[in-house]
């Protein structure tokens, strides 16, 4: 149905797709592989009309098309969902369903509309849902759906979906799997870009990697195991995905007692020691991140106390725990992890503007050699430092709304899902520069819904469930099937 060839795109003297083959067929699931910065979002932008290669023919069905602009894209029956989700929450969910099509005429009434956009919603799973309710209301799963309703309504016939539940729990992530072989089951062709394995491997048919720009041909996603695929990704072999954990206990650095505020049903209390990293697991809605952001200061305390090195510890707003040496990284990139409209070396230096500058005048030296030092702890390209913060792959973004907190020198490092949307080299350089953190005396508390990641990574495990503290335990007696377990039936795992 789709067929790209020699594809070239460069962004000034950057080549980033090198002569790129691609082809998907009808009723075909395929996953668009790569590390971060391989070419994989330039290339479904080109078929979404947002970028225009320097050379290359696309074909659909056999002819040629000329794709300048989204309008050319839907006229050729492309239909995208972005990483960055294209939902106006102030507008009924059956107008997002129908966000962008001119051909409905002016005179259909909202109930009309509503009425339309009722099957498109039941296809994806959102049959409960009624069309004249406002989109803010519902979840993020929910309003993902609502795009892939939209590329329904709209019967693209080429369904592009990238990185669609990087944000989700499991049982989210469930529903937009059904949503995605409903498409193929009509004959649409689908590309799945994503950086999480187990979806490859339940829901595709063929797998495309890009590496570095370049192409390979497709694989049978049947006759390849994780490693095999990794190695495809990196061009190498990846032989240890975590880094051994720290040896001995330090003093306790926080203590939480009986604490509660939004998102937590029950009083939640922990211990977290110097040189620990202790993992958090839940779902979306666990109550896991409601404790970090209690902790940071962004939602108040309702009840219960916390002491910091001893000390009573009651932050009013995350400026409060910024002075006491904590650094809180969030799960939303685009609204508060990174500055989008600023270079990568201003977005690494935003949380130390007190050290790079003096009397209210900063200095750039200072700015660059503090961003070259974050950089080469976090595994950021310096090459990125000419570039907007918010042109750089979803990966990159991500390291960068981690690593600039290494520039205050904290002492609590506070992260939600730290590898959302990072592909499996960078989580290992992650994972990496979190442990020698650790060991280096840094408490670190993640809370996040890869239960392998937690369970790889932490020292200690806390599992939550519909807003409670289900139990803590040590990483090493823990098992990924115990803590699947607690944070999806926890009411069984406690009885």
């Amino acid at each position: 149905m789709l067929r790209m060839t020699n594809i070239i795109k460069k962004y000034g003297p950057t080549l980033v797709l090198d002569e790129v083959q691609f082809a998907v067929e009808a009723g075909e699931v395929m996953a668009l592989m790569g590390e971060n910065g391989a070419g994989k979002s330039t290339l479904v932008k080109i078929l979404a009309g947002l970028e225009i290669p320097q050379a290359g023919t696309i074909e659909i069905d056999g002819h040629t098309k000329h794709i300048r602009s989204p309008r050319d894209s839907h006229a050729a029956g492309i239909g995208y969902v972005a990483q960055e989700l294209s939902i106006v929450p102030s507008l009924p969910v059956y107008e997002n369903v129908f966000l962008g099509d001119n051909t409905l005429g002016i005179l259909r009434t909202p109930r009309v509309l509503a009425k339309k956009a009722k099957p498109f919603l039941e296809s994806v799973g959102l049959g409960n849902i009624d069309p004249l309710t406002y989109t803010e209301s519902l979840s993020v799963a929910e309003r993902q759906l609502v795009e892939i309703a939209r590329l329904l309504s709209r019967e693209a016939r080429i369904a592009i979906l990238d990185e669609p539940t990087a944000a989700l729990s499991d049982a989210e992530i469930a529903r937009v799997k059904s949503a995605v072989r409903t498409l193929a089951g009509r004959g649409c062709a689908v590309i799945y870009v994503t950086h999480r394995m187990p979806e490859v491997f339940d829901l595709t048919d063929r797998v495309t990697v890009l590496r570095n720009g370049n192409s390979f041909p497709a694989l049978e996603t049947k006759n390849l195991t994780v490693d095999t695929l990794i190695e495809e990704m990196l061009g190498r072999r990846l032989d240890n995905m975590f880094p051994a954990r720290s040896d001995g206990l330090q003093e306790i650095k926080l203590q939480l007692s009986g604490v509660r505020g939004a998102g937590l049903r029950a009083p939640v209390s922990l211990n977290v020691r110097r040189g620990e990293i202790l993992g958090l697991a839940g779902q979306v809605g666990s109550g896991a991140s409601s404790v970090l952001r209690l902790i940071a200061g962004t939602i108040p305390l309702a009840e219960g106390h916390m002491l910091l090195d001893g000390a009573a510890f009651r932050p009013k707003n995350i400026s409060n725990s910024k002075q006491a040496g904590i650094a809180y990284c969030s799960d939303d990139r685009k609204h508060d992890g990174i500055f989008a409209g600023r270079s990568v070396p201003e977005n690494l230096s935003a949380p130390a503007l007190s050290i790079i500058s003096r009397a209210g005048f900063l200095s750039f030296g200072k700015e660059r050699r503090l961003a070259e030092y974050i950089s080469s702890r976090f595994g950021i390209d310096a090459s990125y430092f000419s570039r907007l913060a918010g042109n750089l792959s979803g990966g990159n973004q991500q390291k960068v709304a981690l690593g600039k907190w290494i520039g205050i020198n904290p002492n609590l490092l506070l992260v939600e899902e730290p590898t959302r949307g990072v592909d499996v080299g960078a989580r290992a350089e992650i994972y990496r520069h979190l442990r020698e953190l650790a060991n280096a005396g840094l408490c670190i508390i993640f809370a996040s819904s890869d239960t392998q990641e937690v369970l790889g990574l932490a020292d200690r495990v806390g599992t939550f469930f519909h807003g409670e503290l289900v139990r803590t335990m040590d990483a090493a007696d823990a098992t990924v099937q115990q803590i699947s377990k607690d944070v999806t039936h926890a009411t069984e795992a406690m009885a």
